[in-house]
């Protein structure tokens, strides 16, 4: 069911949006329904992880912590050499 929405928006801003929703296809009040429900999935997402999913975060190195490793080990070589 739809309900009517009044809301006060700067009118450059307004104006850019309608010009993005024409090239997209899709009407403002899709666009901007749509732009809401992201939010409200992506919070819903964040409560989804478990524990243990929560726990193994950042155990596995990045790139650049591995680079980080190779970089001291090179110095630390050169240092005592």
């Amino acid at each position: 069911m739809n309900t009517k929405l009044t809301l006060n928006l700067n009118k450059s801003i307004i104006e850019s949006a309608k010009d993005y929703a024409k090239d997209n296809k899709v009407s403002l009040s899709k666009l901007i329904e749509n732009y809401l429900n992201s939010l409200i999935t992506k919070e819903k997402r964040k409560i989804e992880i478990s524990p243990l999913v929560e726990s193994l975060t950042g155990v596995i190195p990045t790139q650049s912590e591995q680079n980080s490793e190779d970089d001291y080990y090179e110095y630390l070589s050169k240092k005592y050499s």
